[in-house]
């Protein structure tokens, strides 16, 4: 089984302005969209991407035109995560001078996270297994794929590309609280067996993905996911739609989610101490929990064949 663990895939709507998409998002015009963060999947074992090698000095050579990919997909979202996301996520973005016009290389973001928090960002394919993804969180190393999306696939991508793991993923690792929580996430998936991973990922989605904070009374973007997605993003803090509830560990466990449309239900932190402190003790026993409780009843419809 592979572990797909972080691809957004955007909207055609990339080219409309941040007023247009913002009224979309106020009313019922929600379009779904592929996710695929945090899933065992038997049916993506391939992927059309091969993973770019660093040479003997670490260095992956990427040509302009990737380089060109990356600088659009940055101007595109920029300005959306500087109005919607959370204080810890653009700290952290403002502390790790993420280049607007190239790819960086892990090394750089590397020098600058571990400094901070212990953390290192290492190249890996597209696709790792959960063993190996929990593995390198227990080891504070967070695998980012090397490779970029094409043209071709700017507003659609199944597979985690540097674009979503970069941008998204590491300017929290540079809080050391939500590092923690991170390491603490990939040290519980070692202990853990085959049949509980799909209970310890919900964890990771509803936080590390697709969490929310709440300040002053205003909802802010958390999740990766969610600060890599210029519709989602929107939608996770403007829409009336999706319901937004109160962060509990064992009903986060507890709720199920499809990865092919923007969440019905987001799970709000206001205080990442909770968080902290809810994994902090026995975390396999409130998975036990979760599991004699069951699952919660869906609130989107099943997808059909």
């Amino acid at each position: 089984m592979l572990f797909i663990y972080g691809k957004y895939n955007l909207f055609t709507e990339k080219s409309l302005p941040l007023r247009k998409l913002i009224s979309i998002y106020k009313g019922n015009n929600v379009r779904s969209h592929g996710m695929v963060y945090g899933v065992i999947s038997k049916m993506d074992k391939k992927t059309a991407y091969v993973a770019k090698t660093p040479d003997q000095n670490g260095y992956i050579h990427y040509t302009d035109d990737e380089h060109a990919v990356w600088r659009d997909l940055y101007s595109q979202q920029i300005t959306g995560a500087e109005k919607y996301a959370a204080q810890i996520y653009r700290s952290g973005l403002e502390q790790l001078s993420i280049p607007a016009d190239r790819i960086p290389q892990c090394a750089e973001l590397s020098a600058r996270l571990q400094p901070k928090t212990g953390w290192t960002v290492a190249p890996v394919p597209a696709l790792i297994g959960f063993g190996r993804f929990f593995t390198m969180l227990s080891e504070r190393r967070f695998p980012a794929a090397s490779f970029i999306r094409s043209r071709e696939h700017f507003d659609y991508i199944k597979e985690p590309d540097i674009f979503h793991e970069i941008f998204g993923h590491t300017p929290l690792l540079m809080d050391p609280e939500f590092a923690a929580f991170s390491q603490r996430i990939g040290e519980t998936g070692l202990t853990v067996e085959t049949k509980d991973y799909s209970w310890l990922i919900r964890l990771y989605w509803f936080t590390v993905e697709f969490g929310l904070t709440r300040k002053n009374g205003c909802y802010k973007a958390l999740g990766s996911g969610l600060n890599s997605s210029p519709t989602e993003l929107i939608y996770s803090v403007e829409s009336p739609i999706p319901e937004r509830r109160e962060f509990n560990l064992i009903d986060v466990l507890r709720t199920p989610y499809r990865i092919d449309i923007h969440q019905p239900i987001y799970f709000v932190i206001e205080d990442f101490n909770d968080v902290l402190n809810a994994v902090s003790g026995d975390l396999l026993g409130s998975i036990r929990k979760a599991q004699s409780l069951g699952l919660f009843a869906p609130t989107y419809e099943a997808l059909t064949a």
